[in-house]
């Protein structure tokens, strides 16, 4: 090999490789799958209605009292009509002294 000088161009040297630390990015995790399992069991229980029949004998008597009473009711209404001026009229200027 011969290597010129001044101005002409040599071989590249090279350097041994750099290599950088192996980073990590954050994980990721997927949310949880859920399973539903349902478990069932039975249980009776028993209601017992018994019945018994009772006869009973009365007797009625009946006191009608009276209270007449009457009543009435009175409904109002109040109205009222405020004019806070004249209506205005674009066919009558204000300017006439008797209206339109």
């Amino acid at each position: 090999m011969h290597y010129k000088h001044w101005g002409q161009s040599c071989p590249p040297q090279y350097c041994p490789p750099k290599a950088f630390p192996t980073q990590y990015d954050p994980g990721t995790i997927d949310p949880p799958k859920q399973y539903v399992s349902p478990v069932f069991s039975n249980t009776v229980v028993p209601h017992v209605h018994p019945s018994h029949n009772t006869t009973v004998n009365k007797h009625l008597i009946t006191h009608k009292h009276y209270f007449p009473h009457t009543e009435s009711v009175v409904n109002e209404c109040c109205e009222q009509h405020i004019m806070c001026g004249v209506p205005y009229n674009p066919c009558c200027p204000p300017i006439r002294p008797f209206g339109c």
